[in-house]
């Protein structure tokens, strides 16, 4: 194996994000060969170096697992740190899939599509702001917004933590027809909302800041991944197709070792395809006789 960073060899060893695995090296607490390792541009290389996490040795995974959750309301998204006595989605995986982290968050009190993986590498693609990978969600408010709400949500909404970027938003009359809700509030208006950056609590904020606060939300698709027929609390793996869809929208190596290729660009618009330029003629090409 080649060197690589400590936070990518972490992330795809499944301790957690690529962001998680750096907090691990800042705070001292990997070593590389009995060394304690804080600077996040060291390298190693797992065939010749010993390398531990909390004194736990870091080993790649035979294999990596993927399942898509229905989150309920109340259950807490956040799979690491201390979370007491409350139900996270990591207790509604199988136990025997091991250490799982969520990819992106929903608060307590949202619900809908949360993927669980032990892939860093492939949770960092889906994260990570530079990236921009669409996540779409349903919002419930209690009437129908304005034209300049609607068109503040579109464009930016001046937050505590900045301004938004735009957001795809329309009005909607019905849901998904396999979406199955838990119970909760059902009365007004549901939008349907694309964000491309994730920060915390962003469509609960955005909402209240225009004067619609959301009543209720929940996620319906990450990427090309959709929540589909999941039924609430349940913890379904991802099958091949949707798995080679997120590693083609991600642009990782698609399964079999070939590179997956983008279906777009960050903005979910298509490539542009380069012009081909005209072959040119031999520079010494002899001219026919007439």
């Amino acid at each position: 194996m080649a060197e690589e960073r400590l936070q990518k060899l972490m992330a795809a060893a499944g301790v957690g994000s690529r962001r998680k695995c750096e907090e691990l090296i800042a705070d001292g607490r990997v070593q590389v060969n009995g060394q304690v390792v804080t600077e996040l541009g060291t390298k190693a290389d797992l065939a010749c170096d010993r390398v531990l996490v909390d004194g736990k040795p870091l080993k790649a995974p035979d294999r990596h697992h993927y399942f898509k959750v229905h989150k309920p309301r109340g259950v807490l998204s956040d799979t690491g740190g201390d979370t007491g006595e409350r139900r996270t989605v990591a207790d509604l995986a199988p136990a025997e899939a091991g250490r799982l982290f969520a990819v992106g968050r929903l608060d307590l009190h949202s619900e809908g599509l949360v993927l669980l993986t032990d892939d860093g590498e492939l949770a960092h693609r889906l994260t990570h702001p530079r990236y921009e990978h669409a996540k779409t969600y349903y919002v419930l408010v209690e009437t129908l917004p304005t034209v300049d709400a609607l068109h503040a949500l579109r464009t930016g909404v001046e937050l505590p933590d900045g301004r938004s970027a735009p957001a795809e938003v329309e009005v909607v009359q019905t849901l998904p027809p396999e979406l199955k809700l838990s119970r909760g509030p059902e009365q007004g208006v549901w939008l349907r909302m694309v964000l491309r950056e994730g920060k915390k609590r962003q469509i609960r904020h955005m909402t209240a800041a225009v004067g619609y606060p959301t009543l209720r939300l929940v996620r319906w698709a990450i990427g090309p991944l959709t929540l589909g027929t999941v039924t609430l609390g349940e913890c379904v793996p991802l099958s091949p197709t949707e798995l080679r869809a997120l590693r083609t929208a991600t642009g990782l190596a698609a399964p079999g070792g070939k590179p997956g290729r983008r279906q777009d660009d960050a903005r979910g618009r298509k490539p542009k395809t380069p012009a081909r330029s005209k072959p040119r003629p031999p520079a010494n090409r002899r001219q026919r006789p007439r």
